[in-house]
């Protein structure tokens, strides 16, 4: 095989863990591959553009992934399913796609860094346009969305929300009101445990605004044709501001597809299952950063530093980061237990509303339903273009469904791609169908 094609290590996802785990594994001389379908490395926490700034600490991550020859970093490429079989001794090979072409990828250990996506709930008027997810805004942000003089409100829970007002507030927005589920109660717990984490502490004063309320929810995105308003439910009374973007953070959901693709477990926070090594339930596969559960970028690079020294078979540097991610998983523990959503926002939907948005399922065509493949088969919820990552977990949230895994492909892919895998034959005749 060329060496496009084959890698002792394979890391998928080029986030802060992705990063961490390749220089990890690199100065025991691996030819690793670190697959990323962004243009630029840095994963949504660092994500590159013409609105963003780098911060050092990525940017230094960066500069060190380039002085290793041995790690080739390929963007704009992504996983399109699996590639057919593999060595006992390697890890599950993988179908990839770039613009040009796709190939089958074959490694002796794998590394998942997949992160996670937002959770967004149905509420009304959420498809307007103008409504998008607080990480979502923030991305567009960064790419170059000029929002200079638009009144923007944030919505959701977290720490998230505070973020996403100061990007919006460096580019010129005006943040007329950030809308925090939790209660003062809660967040006053969470202020008291801070100092545990003093980067933490200091990164929150910078990024407080006055705008910031507490047991505040959204309640209604109204508008003809695009946004206009936000219904804001603030303690016992309402009120509604006039804006031009709303951006809604509900926490975050792991990514997980590929994983369960591959057969790896999940554990209870819906992120894949991983032990002390973070090795997963299926061999030579290893997991880390935000698709084992949410815990931002410290415990991140905590986990792909793991991750990749155990990939690589030095357990004993493995062990030694084995305290640094307690502290940071601490932290993880702490956000999870102090902004856990309410059950009036999860409970934001009226029977009109739209939950599957490619579909255009609304939520009373869901209620009848009795878990999310019987509302599959009669309602096409999740058979869109997201192919559920949206609808499927706000209906987790909304019902307590769990979405059936991936079974052969994660995306829609070229034909040509397809074709390079091989064709299975049956085992009791010996012929290719």
């Amino acid at each position: 095989m060329t060496p496009r094609q084959r890698c002792d290590l394979l890391i998928i996802g080029a986030g802060p863990a992705g990063m961490a785990a390749a220089l990890a594994a690199a100065p025991r001389g691996l030819a690793i591959t670190l697959v990323d379908d962004n243009i630029h490395p840095g994963g949504q926490i660092w994500r590159d553009g013409p609105g963003s700034t780098l911060p050092p600490l990525a940017r230094q991550h960066r500069e060190a992934l380039e002085r290793y020859p041995n790690i080739r970093l390929l963007c704009g490429t992504r996983v399109v399913g699996l590639g057919g079989p593999s060595a006992p001794q390697d890890a599950p090979a993988l179908l990839l796609e770039d613009a040009e072409q796709g190939w089958i990828q074959h490694s002796h250990r794998l590394v998942l860094c997949n992160g996670a996506r937002e959770l967004l709930l149905p509420f009304p008027g959420w498809t307007l346009p103008g409504v998008t997810g607080a990480g979502g805004l923030q991305a567009l942000i960064k790419a170059g969305l000029p929002v200079q003089g638009q009144r923007i409100v944030v919505a959701g829970t977290g720490p998230l929300l505070l973020a996403c007002a100061d990007t919006a507030r460096k580019a010129g927005a005006q943040v007329i009101r950030i809308a925090e589920q939790a209660s003062w109660r809660a967040l006053a717990a969470f202020a008291l445990q801070l100092p545990r984490w003093p980067a933490k502490a200091l990164q929150a004063t910078t990024l407080f605004n006055h705008h910031w309320r507490a047991s505040s929810h959204v309640l209604h995105a109204q508008g003809q044709g695009r946004l206009e308003a936000v219904r804001i439910q603030r303690g016992t009374r309402q009120e509604t501001l006039a804006c031009d973007r709303l951006a809604c953070g509900f926490g975050l959901v792991p990514n997980t597809q590929m994983g369960q693709l591959l057969g790896c477990a999940l554990n209870d926070r819906q992120g894949l299952q991983v032990d002390s090594l973070m090795a997963t339930s299926v061999p030579h596969v290893y997991a880390a950063g935000e698709c084992t559960g949410f815990g931002g970028s410290e415990r991140a690079l905590a986990q792909g530093a793991i991750a990749g020294h155990a990939a690589a078979g030095d357990t004993a540097r493995a062990q030694a980061r084995q305290a640094a991610l307690a502290r940071w998983q601490g932290f993880a523990d702490l956000l999870r237990t102090q902004f856990e959503l309410g059950e009036a926002v999860r409970q934001l939907a009226a029977p009109d509303t739209l939950v599957c948005r490619c579909e255009d399922v609304p939520l009373r065509e869901l209620a009848s339903r009795s878990s999310w493949i019987d509302a599959k088969l009669h309602t096409r919820c999740g058979m869109g273009a997201c192919q559920g990552r949206v609808c499927g977990a706000a209906t987790h949230a909304l019902f307590g469904w769990t979405p059936a895994p991936p079974r052969h492909l994660l995306a829609p892919a070229r034909i040509g791609t397809l074709a390079q895998c091989p064709t299975p034959v049956d085992e009791s005749t010996g012929i290719r169908p």
